[in-house]
């Protein structure tokens, strides 16, 4: 770190905040996908984190701060410190060592893209692609041969990581936050390695402090992560937005009730279901068979129906999308003779009657020739307070109600399919519209009685879309219309690793001819999460639903241009 006199700051203590550990604060929280503060620890002890805050090493250098930050942040953003790993983990100081050896290297590769370019070649990724999740890091740890962590990444508390987390749950059951009666320092001189009895510390202290700017900072940290301990389906109320305040609960939605071991054999809805491979951005390779997506019945609530959309407007510019070419007889115009008009009017002619001019055969585009599936997030982040007083999921809601009456009104053949996920055995579609349904009001009930929940494996949604479209559609210019929040996120599915799943995902179903388009409507979402799950995929992120109109045509000209493209080349 250079000050602005040309030389190298040097962290002490004594330094000010500018030049002092918590310099790194702004770094850590992007790197941990969510507020954090870092300070100075105790001179000499390697670096932690009870969750909320980062201790590090004020005599270190600078870089050996920011290494350590960094590492400490990403364990965070991985989920590597959910509570139900750390428990396992308490009073087993070999242990947790082992486990940090192996999972510091895979919360590192999977935040490589954020991280400095200085500290990208701390990862060892023969290490990190030994796993994909921190159950499995726990695993791989009980064998003896694996060796300490490199220094500079720390060490685990699993009793002062608890204690954080008992505070939250604490603090939301009792509305208030007291001041804590321990210090910092004081929790950092906890040995974990001693079995006293007493696994956390007092539940109603406040890990900050109550009254000043920093207690204000705590109380909406602690509504962030008030689910860590919460019952419910994993991810119905933990929401993963980002907004212009910051990542709304970003990283804490790994911190659920059960590890990603046991979700991935959560119960699937009966049937073998069907299988899709899935992009494993750390190794550059497909996982064959690794997804498995079943399609269920929706529930329907009969007080729940949505009402028919006023579609005029959208309907406009979508009159002249999807039409085919008729091979038309008896024109007066076109590029070729139609034999049996000519040879009619050869023989009026010759009997002495009034040819009929109209002898040729024209292309004329009249029939429409386009086959539209709209997918739709019902994950647990589209319930989120979106634009306008309404949740991101009412307003995507709306939206593909818009969309299926509008194309449905032109003659098109339109499907439509809720998608969530709890797991990669467990992706679950739920078809609202087939293509061979009729647009009544059993499919407005359906629609009207969807509840967001659970998690959002884009991927494997796109690929099973891909799939229904294909078998299904029945004509030759067919459109994939993804309704999402843009944030893909499951078990084992983090972050970038989904994200580069579900471009992966969008340009599959581009090479097979099928035109993609994805709309992001009522979110906060940042424009860089959406360019990098969307990639160059047709896409747009918009206010409202009304706007909808403004924006429809063009987008749907150019992802039918590109399909029309892609099958001539093909």
């Amino acid at each position: 770190m250079v000050n602005e006199r040309g030389g190298v700051a040097t962290g002490t203590p004594e330094d000010d905040d500018e030049d002092g550990p918590r310099r790194l604060g702004l770094v850590a929280s992007a790197l941990a996908g969510r507020t954090v503060a870092v300070t100075a620890g105790v001179p000499g002890e390697p670096p932690w984190t009870d969750g909320i805050t980062i201790f590090v090493d004020p005599s270190e250098t600078p870089g050996r701060q920011l290494q350590a930050a960094a590492v400490q942040a990403s364990l965070l953003a991985a989920g590597s410190l959910a509570p139900d790993v750390v428990r396992k983990l308490q009073r087993r100081p070999s242990l947790a060592r082992k486990y940090l050896a192996i999972e510091g290297h895979r919360a590192l590769a999977a935040n490589e893209d954020l991280l400095p370019q200085a500290l990208r070649p701390l990862i060892d990724f023969n290490v990190a692609i030994r796993s994909q999740t921190p159950a499995a890091s726990l695993a791989l740890a009980r064998d003896r041969k694996i060796a300490d962590p490199p220094v500079g990444f720390g060490v685990i508390k699993p009793r002062n990581l608890l204690a954080t987390y008992a505070q939250s749950k604490a603090a939301d059951v009792a509305g208030a936050h007291d001041p804590r009666r321990k210090s910092p320092k004081e929790l950092s001189e906890l040995d974990d390695a001693d079995d006293d009895g007493s696994d956390v510390m007092d539940p109603f202290s406040n890990p900050v402090g109550g009254g000043g700017a920093a207690g204000k900072l705590l109380q909406r940290m602690m509504s962030r992560v008030r689910q860590l301990s919460g019952g419910g389906s994993p991810g119905a109320d933990t929401p993963t937005h980002r907004t212009s305040k910051g990542i709304r609960g970003a990283g804490m939605v790994t911190s659920t009730s059960a590890a990603p071991s046991e979700v991935d054999n959560a119960d699937d809805g009966g049937g073998e279901g069907r299988k899709y491979p899935e992009w494993d951005s750390h190794r550059k390779r497909y996982r064959p068979d690794w997804c498995t997506v079943h399609e269920l019945d929706s529930p329907v609530t009969e007080r729940r129906s949505m009402p028919r959309p006023d579609v005029h407007a959208l309907r406009r510019p979508l009159t002249r999308l999807g039409i085919g070419l008729d091979r038309c007889h008896r024109q007066t115009q076109g590029d070729d003779i139609d034999v049996d008009a000519a040879v009619e009017a050869r023989v009026e002619m010759m009997a002495g009657s009034t040819p009929d001019e109209a002898v040729y055969l024209d292309n004329l585009r009249r029939r429409r020739d386009l086959a539209v599936l709209v997918l739709l997030d019902v994950s647990g982040s589209s319930s989120e307070a979106g634009t306008f007083g309404q949740t991101v999921h009412e307003q995507q809601r709306a939206a593909a109600a818009a969309l299926i009456v509008a194309l449905h009104d032109l003659g098109d053949r339109v499907a439509l399919y809720a998608y969530q996920s709890q797991g990669r055995s467990a992706v679950h579609m739920l078809p609202i519209k087939r293509f061979d349904d009729n647009l009544d009001a059993l499919v407005m009930r359906r629609l009207g009685s969807l509840t967001p929940g659970a998690y959002s494996r884009l991927g494997a949604a796109i690929r099973h879309g891909t799939s229904v479209i294909t078998e299904k559609a029945g004509t030759k210019r067919r459109l994939l219309v993804v309704l999402s929040d843009g944030l893909a996120y499951d078990h084992g599915y983090e972050r970038f690793y989904g994200a580069a799943d579900a471009h992966r995902a969008l340009g599959e179903a581009r090479r097979q001819g099928i035109g993609c388009l994805c709309l992001t409507i009522g979110a906060a979402t940042e424009s860089g999460e959406l360019r990098r799950v969307f990639g160059s995929a047709a896409h747009a992120s918009i206010p409202k639903p009304k706007q909808l109109a403004d924006v429809i045509g063009p987008l749907f000209r150019a992802a039918l241009r590109t399909a029309d493209l892609r099958r001539r080349v093909a």
